[in-house]
């Protein structure tokens, strides 16, 4: 299916989405730190036509603002707030991965009138990680970048869909290709999330909640467990063979588990 570009401003900031249009119920897809909206092509066309699917560029990446001062966990939801009020989008599901699905969570904490459902795609409350900035700017510090092609840029991040979908996210400019953010934005924004454990607010989420993790998830067993025993009622599920980009690796398989609790959803209503 073709999407449609949408453009979002909350106090000055510009957020750009990706509308594959649909009448059915909203979906809002969140992407994960130094990731990008066009990740989710492969399960936004297998779910547009019969769901009103949005992506989003978060603020610091893609084609949205790339230097915005406030990177804070509230200013994202305060973004996913205006995506959903902005674009009409009424009592949507928000799917997220790894911080995209943090995002997703604490909407769904503080604004839980808005959100129908929730899907964490290798996401969860997390815990105090005091090192993770200082290993993402490391990460990051040692991209090759600008790479001289997307096809060199796809063996760097691992080759097969998940290197092809992180290259989808950079642009060419002077002869090469380059990542669609800032590094030190990066490293800022994951700051306050690795601060501390989130459990508390998300055992203020309510709605319906499916949690999908890779065979080899980030999320470790005892969160998980943590997740299932404190908060909501919440479905989890394990994809085989996966890992933290399992919506790249394994979309059909995503979408499949994403119709069925959007079908549960329904029967619900």
């Amino acid at each position: 299916m073709v999407w449609s570009e949408r453009v979002v401003v909350r106090d000055g900031v510009r957020l750009v989405c990706r509308d594959w249009g649909g009448r059915g119920q909203p979906v809002v897809l969140l992407h994960g730190l130094a990731g990008h909206a066009g990740e989710w092509e492969a399960v936004a066309s297998r779910l547009g036509g019969r769901y009103r699917v949005v992506a989003v560029d978060q603020r610091g990446h893609g084609a949205s603002e790339r230097y915005p001062r406030d990177v804070s966990r509230a200013a994202h939801v305060a973004d996913v707030v205006s995506v959903v009020e902005q674009l009409g989008l009424c009592r949507p599901v928000l799917v997220g991965q790894s911080l995209g699905g943090h995002t997703a969570m604490l909407t769904a904490a503080f604004r839980p009138a808005l959100v129908r459902g929730l899907v964490l795609v290798e996401a969860g409350p997390g815990g105090p990680a005091p090192g993770v900035p200082v290993d993402i700017g490391g990460w990051l510090d040692g991209w090759p970048a600008p790479f001289p092609s997307l096809e060199a840029a796809a063996v760097f991040f691992g080759g097969g869909a998940v290197g092809a979908g992180w290259a989808a996210g950079l642009e060419e400019r002077d002869g090469g290709w380059w990542p669609r953010f800032d590094r030190d934005v990066m490293v800022r924004s994951i700051a306050e999330a690795a601060g501390r454990s989130y459990l508390p607010e998300w055992k203020r989420v309510v709605c319906p909640t499916l949690l999908v993790l890779g065979q080899s998830s980030f999320v470790s067993a005892r969160e998980a467990g943590d997740m299932l025993w404190q908060g909501p009622i919440a479905v989890a599920m394990s994809v085989p063979g996966t890992g933290h980009d399992l919506h790249l690796e394994r979309p059909d398989l995503l979408h499949a588990a994403l119709e069925h609790f959007l079908d549960g959803l329904a029967r619900e209503s």
